[in-house]
């Protein structure tokens, strides 16, 4: 199908020609028969240039393609107005070439908008301390938090400043939904703290979603799109922001070291729980640290504002710990599950696994 496209496009392009030829004399047709002169001839040339470089473009499988595309599509039908009677049925073609060329235009500019704003992330000053961790470093934690962080393997190395990993699974929006797959990026930086999560999932065949969830400078953004150009959800304000710094909180787990951040307060609770409380500026995000006897994270559990029909209510939120593994040198939990503890009862929203990781080191 993809191919036929492009080749469709192509030939679009090439039609347009014809008021190049029309225009300058080098052909005669009778189904031209309203007078076209030179300078609009070019327009023509132009219009059917910008075809022929999208077609080639979209078939080379570069993103902005759809961005010489709609300008064809504009161009043309400008033309096709003004020459409505002979050139009309360049409407239809114009019709499904936008209808293709719009969504993967505005999945082409959520791409970029996403990759500026990682730029921007990762370009802030971070702790440029290589002073290797050591086992003294943990003593002020609670016991638990200190096996958890020997178990992972932080200690003998440098603290983590960036981290980026992908991400596989499913997630649904209501307890009665289908599971929907998703692939996902995403981006930690340490000191300050903040991060950019990114995916895009499809509902059904001709629907696709992307989503960006941003914590930066103590401020939350949770951003949803349908095909990249339709706002379904733009989420920040107080709720928002304790929201994202309490995810950053859960998910520290992926690199431990971040356990030592001095905004971070822990408090010993039994000798299988700790509790963790991180603090930027006005806003305050506190969780419950759950551990296996062997060190491993079991569960974090926390109060998070769910949203549900517009209204939002403070409700238990749960990321349990499903595997561990080691990647790169750091045992972290490998699949995870997100839960809302509901008074009706528990609702799973997401499964996740992570595929691959990669550590910055503070050395």
């Amino acid at each position: 199908m993809k191919y036929i496209f492009g080749f469709v496009v192509m030939i679009h392009g090439l039609i347009h020609l014809m008021g190049l030829g029309n225009a300058f004399g080098l052909t005669k047709l009778p189904a031209l028969t309203k007078y076209i002169a030179k300078p609009t001839g070019l327009l023509w040339l132009l219009a059917a240039l910008l075809f022929i470089l999208s077609a080639v473009i979209y078939l080379l499988k570069k993103e902005n393609w759809a961005l010489f595309a709609v300008a064809a599509v504009v161009l043309s039908q400008l033309l096709i107005v003004w020459y409505w009677q002979d050139a009309k049925m360049g409407t239809m073609v114009n019709i499904i070439v936008l209808l293709v060329a719009l969504p993967a235009l505005g999945e082409w500019q959520f791409k970029r908008t996403c990759k500026k704003e990682v730029e921007h992330l990762l370009s802030q000053p971070t702790n440029t301390n290589t002073a290797i961790i050591t086992n003294e470093q943990l003593l002020h934690l609670p016991s638990i938090v200190q096996k958890w962080l020997s178990t992972s393997g932080i200690v003998g190395l440098p603290a983590i400043k960036q981290v980026y990993l992908q991400q596989h699974g499913k997630m649904k929006n209501t307890t009665a939904a289908e599971w929907i797959p998703f692939d996902a990026e995403q981006y930690f930086t340490t000191d300050p703290s903040s991060f950019l999560w990114k995916t895009k999932i499809q509902p059904s065949r001709f629907l696709f979603i992307t989503g960006r969830d941003k914590y930066e400078q103590g401020k939350g953004n949770m951003l949803i799109k349908a095909y990249g150009l339709f706002i379904i959800a733009n989420n920040k304000g107080a709720q928002t922001d304790q929201g994202t710094l309490l995810r950053y909180l859960a998910e520290i787990c992926w690199f431990p070291s971040a356990a030592l951040n001095k905004n971070i307060i822990w408090e010993p609770i039994d000798d299988k729980r700790a509790k963790a409380t991180m603090r930027y500026g006005a806003v305050t995000a506190t969780g419950f640290f759950s551990f296996h006897e062997n060190g491993d994270l079991q569960k974090f559990e926390a109060e998070r504002y769910y949203i549900s029909n517009r209204q939002s209510s403070l409700e238990k939120w749960q990321v349990s710990c499903i595997d561990h593994r080691t990647m790169n040198g750091i045992r972290i939990p490998v699949r995870n599950t997100v839960t809302w503890k509901l008074k009706d009862g528990d609702f799973t929203w997401l499964q996740l696994e992570i595929t691959n990781i990669q550590f910055t080191f503070t050395g």
